[in-house]
């Protein structure tokens, strides 16, 4: 969204990504690997002055040509968050430490609200010093509250998901959630220029989660992955030392889709299967991941692509293969140990929603002057010459 760019150019596929030659090294998606440079870095060159705000991949904090406060990738307040690094005391000492993110996967719901709504009133309380008391031309920030509310909480609202049970406790926790957010929006809205141009945006949609298909476990089933004994528990993490590598033929992790790795020989320490052969494996398992069906025998949407099908650039450390489930109504779990290749619950923790193929794009020019309606598949360049040129004839 801020730099053009497919996940194939960027070289980022998730927030996690396995360390090339490893079973079980992975690495964190994080702001030094973002090669390709974001819309504010562009208008930063033209004199243009940003305020961002918790967009990800964000920490550790980059220069940038206005004010940054890191995203909820950050570790925690100790560590440097800003840009320039004396904001975060001019931040702490206005406002207090600075709430990155809340603890959603959890059954204390009560909790969850609270703080919620603290964390989100303190978010908008930053921003609204920010753009009081900086010099300021261009404003971007998210606020991840929106998506934590609907993990947390969907189950309790959307009357088509399986567990919804009318009249519960929390049935208008996300409305009420909307209505906050929404008066917040308004009182940021009262403190920048009246003819600011609004988006209104989101990276992904929601839906309800019906539950999560064990991936390595029917990969088990298949014959692909052979492990050297069996877990001792539900839930019991993929670990290298469990896997008996010189019999395995393909592993996976878990997530809102599955990354499945090919045991490559020469690529893995222990792989297996030669490289001419991997374009066979591949189109044999996603004749198998097409067949899957839902617990009941019902049939499911399967989508299961290479990176190379989906990107025309491939770069970084990509999966062999992507698999979503049901149209993306199952989540899949790459845990094992468990009695059923269907989970009800998400494998890590309590969790309602999937994210949704679409979001939502809402521009409001209050002036109507700008025809940017219909700008069609979006280009990162336009859009930043047509906000330089507005800001200049401002």
């Amino acid at each position: 969204m801020a730099t053009g760019k497919t996940p194939g150019e960027l070289g980022l596929y998730g927030f996690r990504h396995r360390k090339p030659g490893s079973y079980g090294d992975i690495y964190i998606a994080n702001s030094r690997l973002l090669r390709e440079e974001p819309l504010w870095v562009r208008l930063g060159r033209e004199g243009v002055w940003s305020i961002v705000v918790g967009v990800p991949p964000s920490y550790p904090p980059k220069p940038i040509r206005g004010y940054l406060i890191s995203d909820f990738i950050t570790p925690d307040p100790s560590k440097p968050y800003t840009w320039p690094p004396q904001l975060k005391r001019e931040i702490e000492d206005a406002i207090g430490p600075y709430i990155f993110d809340v603890l959603y996967r959890s059954e204390e719901k009560d909790r969850i609200v609270k703080e919620l709504w603290e964390m989100t009133e303190q978010h908008f309380r930053v921003l609204n010093y920010l753009v009081k008391n900086k010099k300021w031309d261009f404003l971007w920030f998210v606020e991840i509250g929106v998506d934590r509310v609907h993990h947390a909480f969907w189950k309790y609202w959307d009357r088509e998901h399986p567990k919804y049970t009318p009249g519960n406790k929390y049935e208008n926790v996300i409305p009420d959630y909307y209505r906050f957010i929404d008066k917040k929006i308004g009182e940021l809205l009262e403190n920048i220029p009246k003819d600011t141009l609004v988006f209104i945006v989101s990276d992904h949609g929601v839906k309800a989660m019906k539950g999560a298909f064990t991936m390595n476990q029917w990969l088990i089933e298949k014959g692909y992955l052979k492990l050297k004994r069996k877990p001792e528990k539900p839930g019991t993490d993929l670990k290298p030392d469990i896997v008996d590598w010189e019999h395995t033929i393909a592993w996976a992790w878990g997530g809102y889709y599955s990354r499945v790795f090919i045991n490559v020989k020469g690529r893995e320490p222990k792989g297996i299967v030669p490289l001419e052969k991997v374009p066979e494996v591949i189109n044999e398992l996603k004749e198998e991941l097409m067949k899957i069906k839902g617990p009941s025998g019902e049939q499911w949407v399967n989508l299961v692509y290479t990176p190379e099908e989906l990107y025309p650039t491939v770069k970084g450390d990509p999966p062999d293969m992507l698999v979503y489930f049901d149209n993306l109504s199952w989540r899949a779990a790459g845990t094992l140990g468990w009695p059923d290749l269907y989970l009800e619950e998400n494998d890590k923790g309590p969790d309602d929603a999937v994210h949704d193929w679409y979001g939502i794009f809402t521009i409001y020019d209050p002036e109507g002057t700008e025809d940017v309606g219909d700008m069609g598949l979006i280009n990162i360049n336009e859009v930043a010459s047509k906000i330089y040129r507005l800001i200049k004839e401002s």
